[in-house]
């Protein structure tokens, strides 16, 4: 997945060794990484957000799980106010953002298998199933 600042100069990514990257992107369309990237990206705001690793999702992880590859997805909500993921254990968990380690979050099950992908559009949030090949749409409860 990849993030893109809401200026569409920075760019962020997940890299398959688990690090957090950064990228500038000239107006010319040339792609360079930051190598200071999270000291330089501390007040860009960000248009999506969709990484694994990073401060404000070290929360995600169940505590007996050792690999992030179980966790399939991550979304933010357009409000920055919550976060969604979808796991290789049916669940579609929703967290506070930041959702730092402790944080509790509200886990749904609907998924006969893995969910492959999360998204929120509005009030709703929409998790794909593997297996099951099911659309589920989750409306906010007030």
């Amino acid at each position: 997945m990849i993030d893109w600042s809401a200026d569409s100069r920075k760019m962020r990514s997940n890299s398959l060794d688990w690090e957090l990257l950064f990228w500038d992107v000239t107006e010319a369309g040339e792609i360079s990484q930051d190598p200071s990237g999270r000291s330089n990206n501390v007040s860009t705001k960000w248009q999506t957000n969709t990484m694994k690793f990073g401060w404000h999702v070290e929360g995600i992880f169940p505590k007996n799980v050792v690999e992030a590859d179980h966790i399939n997805r991550v979304t933010g909500n357009l409000e920055e106010s919550l976060l969604a993921t979808g796991d290789d254990f049916c669940n579609v968990r929703i967290f506070r953002n930041p959702a730092r380690p402790g944080n509790v979050p509200r886990t749904y099950r609907g998924h006969g298998e893995h969910v492959t992908n999360v998204i929120f559009n509005g009030d709703k949030l929409f998790s794909t199933g593997g297996g099951d090949q099911t659309l589920i749409q989750w409306k906010k409860c007030e």
